[in-house]
């Protein structure tokens, strides 16, 4: 596809696919990277192309050590496609599969995540504007962890700016439905808080196994989502239940002011559990590769697209 060999698929969604591929270059120059493509069934139609490129263009404008990287957008063979950074790892969901990480990395991983969104969060145009982004679906499924035990934020397919010309419409809810805030849930107006439930979400789960809100249908899940009541929070330490508390306020103006916010309340309870870092959390990663993961070879990682 264009320079790049095509190696072999990693996953695929509603809109793309996603491939390994090679990039190669002088002197023998040889990389791994992931492409991106339009489905077929989407090719040549405007509004999934333009959603496609629009994608790719915010990507790259977002470029963060915890995010993702997108480094290039073509069109070969009549297809668009974009290139994206290969992590050599797993997602996160994989990895809770098997094991979970304990206190210290859990909080490792939270503020690793809340320092990407906080540079989604802070994006601007030329111009110096906020575009207001939201990423929309935070999620263990798009957390990829690598080897070296980096943390990086992936999927930005239905992330949102304010000031993008084409606007969701009103009422449609795009995410993963157990890891929404309640606003996402009710078709709401989402900002940066929506986030950072999200987040919030996703530090209970590494620390506990379970998500605070799961009930026994997508309905009933989501109808505690809307509702919010967090409990007790007796199964999580004493001095981790402020932060998940105000990452999982019923209404955003009640939750963490902001991402750096919250790696401020997140930095005492990490200070107090200083085995929580890189090292550690590659020894886990590579711990939980030992078997392979469900669709790829060891060392992996496999996309899904929401």
């Amino acid at each position: 596809m264009g320079p790049y060999r095509l190696v072999r698929r990693l996953g695929a969604g509603g809109m793309a696919e996603v491939f390994l591929a090679l990039a190669f270059g002088a002197s023998g120059f040889e990389k791994r990277v992931v492409l991106k493509v339009l489905r077929p069934e989407h090719v040549g139609n405007p509004t999934y192309e333009r959603m496609f490129l629009e994608e790719g263009r915010l990507g790259a404008r977002l470029s963060h050590r915890n995010l993702v990287g997108v480094h290039d957008l073509g069109f070969a063979e009549g297809v668009y496609y974009v290139r994206l950074d290969y992590v050599e790892g797993a997602d996160l969901a994989s990895l809770l599969t098997r094991s979970l990480p304990g206190e210290a990395l859990a909080l490792f991983v939270a503020d690793e995540l809340a320092l990407g969104l906080a540079a989604v969060h802070g994006l601007e145009d030329e111009a110096g504007r906020p575009l207001g982004l939201v990423h929309r679906d935070v999620t263990p499924s798009n957390v990829l962890v690598s080897r070296l035990g980096e943390v990086k934020l992936a999927d930005f397919g239905i992330a949102k700016a304010t000031l993008l010309r084409d606007q969701t419409r009103a009422g449609v809810r795009k995410g993963t439905y157990a890891y929404m805030s309640p606003e996402q849930v009710r078709g709401g107006a989402l900002g940066p808080a929506s986030d950072l439930f999200s987040l919030g979400i996703t530090l209970h789960e590494l620390l506990t196994g379970r998500r605070p809100f799961d009930g026994d249908t997508p309905l009933e899940t989501m109808e505690r989502i809307r509702e919010a009541r967090v409990g007790p929070l007796s199964d999580v330490a004493e001095d981790v239940r402020p932060v998940l508390r105000a990452c999982l306020a019923r209404a955003p103006e009640d939750r963490v002011a902001s991402a750096e916010v919250l790696r401020r309340m997140l930095s005492p309870p990490r200070r107090a559990r200083p085995e929580g870092g890189p090292s550690e959390l590659a020894r886990w990663v590579r711990e939980g590769l030992g078997q392979a993961p469900t669709g790829g070879a060891p060392g992996e990682t496999v996309l899904e697209e929401t």
